[in-house]
């Protein structure tokens, strides 16, 4: 279908009050039998979808606007218009419309809304038309009451804009205020007000066109001037004429474009500034001047487009080495002003507009304006460059790749925008907090493409790694190089704080590439010099990039953790917070029960084994407890593999056994020879009837003691490395000579992290040579037997070689 005059494009009213592109196609009419009438059809240029089916209802209200537009409501909150490629189409449309609802194609409006009672509908039908007074010096305060009651009803709405239309009422209206002003008659600029205002409510676009036509719209802003709520009135004209000034950056040879720029303006200016806020008028009462704005901005950024000598002399300019710094100034603003312009588009609108810059060079352009010395140029082309990478990141991407292969890293887009990040003189770091939003979007493999041929997280990550990410880590490299911050000033704090940000996601979000940067570099051993800052948020910055390593578990990461003692500046920096109650104690306590709960090996036993005199103390939390007591069942399963193996077996038939087969085994280990037990291992029975653990454990402690001579005890660790001076801690004692558990500790009745009293019974606490089982995973249905066995174990334990109690107790 190639008839370009039924070329329309469908938009409807979304609840913002502002018009969604659905779609380009071509508009036809016809008989639609499942509608049962003549309806109105469009179908998808690109692929012949149907984009819009709607009957032509007789009582619709359809309006004509600016020749190439109908706008009409298919239910309540449901508004649709058709904005025709060209005017004889749109009349064509227009004239089966009016046939179908028996109306003259003359006519901007089909239907009057009708909201009134019948009543008011009977009175107002009565007379055939609304006769206005005319149009005179001494009858502007009659019209004005006739304006103001006619705004509640949609018919007499209707019927006054119909009347001000026909009968040219604007044109005489602004003759008056023109005369009002020469006589400085403050009482009819008064009423003038009132009318105009009033009009502006109607809501009609034929009035629009004629109000805001160049040789009416001055006059309009001078009448809205005279508000007699104010006691002096407004000065818009003397700031439109002589202050706002319209800059030709690029002579603009289409005057019917130039106009439109103006008068768009100008409308945008009565909207904004001169009108009352939206708020105290009717719900939508101003529509209609939204669309003509609107549409207005859409048929501006449409000219420019087509208009290639523009931009072709826009790019030329602005790359230019002999252009003067004033004039590049205007015209990259400008070029930021065409960018934001562009904002209000569609979609479909708006890959054509970018689709087009980036045809003519954009980038490229950026490149050179990102080098210049001016301030206010940089910023004006770095609000340029969000609004790209915020369109189409993957352009960016391409782009800076494809000029690596060519230029040196300084000078690459990438590297430009990391130093103007790190060279920001603004003291709140206002431009480089949104220069790091801009490269966190770039690196951000979420909205990287992924192809047969071609795959360009890989690529474009390799390109990052090895051109730009030195320089992004530069500053925390130099900043680092001793066991304190060189630099600890606040915006230098700022700064490493974004740029530890920036890294944070990296680890979140890539793998390979960061993680070889980290362990090559020694990043986090930098990284925790911060740890020592004097500004909190920098030192928690800090911690969370190594939070986000150790969640990652993986153990090329725990290795590099463990092979560089760096725990060493988190325990250092847990010792000298004291005991300050505040997010830096909760922050490094979180890691460490994360090592905790998720039981990671090796971390568990490289704490235990390096800082558990640092740490022995605390005991307002079980963490650390709970940290030694891993590690010691750890210890266990090492030293006696056949233990593991049999919990394995043991487990992988648990849901084969049923209560009373459990009974059975138990019961035979217990009666099994005492020699045959030598080497094996004892059951401790999990108790929630125990009158007191500690009087519990202080015998099996004091057994072991004299049976075994403390074979439970922790194997000797290394020497804590760390002199912790000015610390509430000045004096390390040496770990406990048990391994039982305190009360209060994790696992024990009580604690944080133990169930409730009618809770399941807890996996039991097992130390070395305990064997877990048969009770380490009860079912609810089994909870009385096992209270049976608790018992039973109890007193059989009694009768056991004291060799046993020994296992037992270790």
């Amino acid at each position: 279908m190639t008839d370009t005059r039924r070329r329309v494009k469908v938009y409807t009213l979304n609840e913002d009050r502002q018009w969604d592109d659905r779609g380009t196609g071509h508009v036809s009419s016809g008989y639609v039998e499942r509608l049962k009438g003549t309806s109105l059809l469009v179908r998808a240029e690109s692929d012949g979808s149907l984009l819009l089916e709607s009957k032509i209802n007789p009582n619709t209200a359809y309006q004509k606007q600016q020749d190439t537009l109908i706008v009409w409501s298919e239910a309540e909150n449901y508004d649709l218009a058709l904005s025709f490629q060209e005017k004889a189409g749109c009349d064509e449309i227009w004239e089966k419309i009016c046939q179908v609802q028996g109306k003259d194609p003359s006519v901007d409006i089909t239907q009057e809304v009708v909201d009134e009672s019948e009543e008011e509908r009977f009175d107002d039908m009565s007379s055939p038309g609304l006769e206005l007074p005319p149009c005179e010096l001494n009858r502007l305060e009659d019209l004005a009451e006739l304006v103001a009651s006619s705004l509640p009803s949609p018919l007499r709405r209707e019927k006054l804009a119909l009347a001000v239309e026909n009968e040219g009422y604007i044109r005489k209206l602004l003759e008056l205020f023109r005369v009002c002003e020469d006589l400085e008659n403050h009482e009819g600029l008064h009423h003038l007000y009132e009318i105009i205002k009033g009009i502006f409510l109607l809501n009609r676009t034929a009035l629009f066109e004629v109000m805001f036509s160049e040789e009416c719209i001055m006059d309009v802003i001078g009448c809205l001037e005279f508000d007699p709520s104010l006691p002096q009135p407004r000065r818009h004209r003397e700031f439109l004429n002589k202050t706002a000034r319209f800059k030709e950056v690029i002579p603009i040879s289409d005057p019917e474009l130039r106009q439109k720029i103006h008068q768009t303006y100008r409308v945008q200016y009565i909207q904004d500034m001169v009108l009352p806020t939206p708020s105290v008028f009717e719900e939508n009462m101003l529509s209609t001047l939204h669309s003509f704005i609107f549409f207005n901005k859409v048929e501006i950024v449409g000219m420019l487009q087509d208009d290639e000598k523009f931009l072709t002399d826009l790019f030329a300019q602005l790359t230019d080495e002999a252009t003067e710094d004033d004039k590049r100034h205007e015209l990259v603003n400008f070029l930021k002003e065409f960018c934001a312009f562009s904002q209000t588009l569609q979609p479909q609108n708006r890959d054509a507009f970018f689709k087009t810059l980036s045809n003519m060079g954009i980038l490229p352009a950026l490149e050179v304006i990102l080098g210049m010395d001016d301030v206010q140029v940089r910023g004006a082309a770095t609000d340029i460059f969000s609004y790209l990478v915020e369109y189409n990141p993957s352009m960016v991407r391409e782009f800076v790749m494809q000029e690596s292969q060519q230029n040196d890293d300084d000078i690459l887009l990438i590297n430009l925008i990391i130093e103007h990040m790190i060279c920001d003189t603004d003291p709140e770091l206002g431009g480089a907090v949104q220069l790091m939003g801009l490269l966190r979007t770039l690196v951000d493999p979420e909205n990287m493409l992924a192809t047969a041929n071609k795959t360009e997280k890989t690529e474009f990550l390799s390109f990052f790694y090895k051109h730009c990410m030195h320089v992004l880590s530069a500053p925390l490299l130099a900043n680092t190089t001793e066991e304190k911050p060189s630099k600890d000033d606040f915006q230098t704090s700022q700064l490493l704080a974004l740029i530890l940000e920036l890294l944070t996601f990296c680890v979140e979000h890539h793998t390979y590439h960061i993680k070889n940067y980290i362990i090559n570099k020694d990043i986090l051993r930098r990284v925790l010099v911060l740890t020592a800052s004097q500004h909190a948020f920098l030192a928690l910055c800090a911690l969370r990039f190594m939070r986000r390593i150790i969640g990652l578990k993986d153990e090329f990461y725990n290795r590099y953790i463990m092979r560089n003692f760096l725990f060493e500046p988190v325990v250092k920096a847990f010792l000298s917070n004291g005991s300050r109650y505040n997010l830096m104690n909760s922050a490094i306590i979180e890691m460490f029960e994360y090592v905790r709960v998720e039981d990671v090996k090796s971390l568990t036993a490289h704490i235990v084994e390096n800082y558990w005199k640092a740490l022995e103390d605390v005991d307002y939390v079980q963490t650390f407890k709970g940290l030694k007591l891993r590690y010691e069942q750890q210890r266990e399963r090492q030293d006696n593999p056949k233990l593991d193996s049999m919990r394995s077996i043991l487990r992988n038939h648990r849901f084969r056994r049923d209560a009373r087969t459990l009974e059975d085994e138990e019961e035979m280990w217990f009666n099994t020879d005492e020699d045959d037990l030598e080497d094996a291992e004892a059951v401790v029975p999990p108790s929630d009837k125990m009158k007191n653990e500690e009087d519990l454990m202080d015998p099996i402690s004091n057994e072991r003691l004299r049976g075994q001579g403390g074979a439970g005890e922790v194997r000797p660790s290394p020497s804590f490395k760390l002199s912790f001076s000015g610390s509430n801690k000045s004096s390390l004692s040496s770990p406990p000579s048990s391994a039982s558990l305190s009360p209060g500790s994790p696992g024990s009745p009580g604690s944080p992290g133990s169930g409730s009293r009618n809770s399941p019974p807890a996996a039991p606490v097992t130390t070395k040579g305990a064997l877990v089982g048969l009770v380490d995973y009860p079912d609810d249905d089994e909870e009385e037997d096992e209270d049976e066995e608790e018992e039973d174990g109890e007193s059989k334990e009694d009768s056991l070689h004291p060799s046993k109690k020994s296992k037992l107790s270790s």
